[in-house]
């Protein structure tokens, strides 16, 4: 079980890497794929979704790249998990690829809902800025 996977995890190093270079107007993709190690194609990507949900602006040109469009205490880790991976769900409850007859009635699903409901509040209250914090206390 992935809570956290593999595209979420990337787009919320590439805000942290953006944020915490904050100085630098616009960030190139090629500079956060060298400096996160993420394969340039797969970031172009992450990127295109990041600007079209509101997160990151871009320009074009020399001197062009992309910058937050938010503040970092305005971008939790929830908000960038749901748009890249969904809802989060610990189990689907399914089983050859239909829901179980006993999801209704289950005394585990309603155990599971609880665990995911204080997941949920907990990445919700991870933002890019308690990020750049613990960072700074290293």
């Amino acid at each position: 079980m992935k809570i956290l996977r593999k595209d979420s995890d990337y787009a919320i190093r590439t805000l942290l890497t953006i944020a915490i270079n904050k100085d630098k107007k616009f960030m190139s993709s090629s500079e956060i794929s060298k400096t996160e190690n993420i394969p340039l194609p797969y970031l172009r990507r992450l990127i295109t979704k990041l600007i079209s949900a509101g997160y990151l602006e871009a320009k074009e040109g020399v001197g062009g790249g992309v910058r937050l469009a938010r503040k970092p205490s305005e971008i939790n880790t929830m908000q960038i998990m749901e748009l890249f991976q969904g809802n989060l769900e610990i189990s689907e409850c399914l089983f050859r690829k239909k829901f179980c007859t006993n999801r209704a009635t289950c005394p585990m699903r309603k155990r599971i809902l609880k665990i995911e409901e204080k997941l949920v509040k907990e990445f919700e209250s991870i933002t890019l800025k308690n990020l750049i914090s613990d960072i700074n206390k290293k």
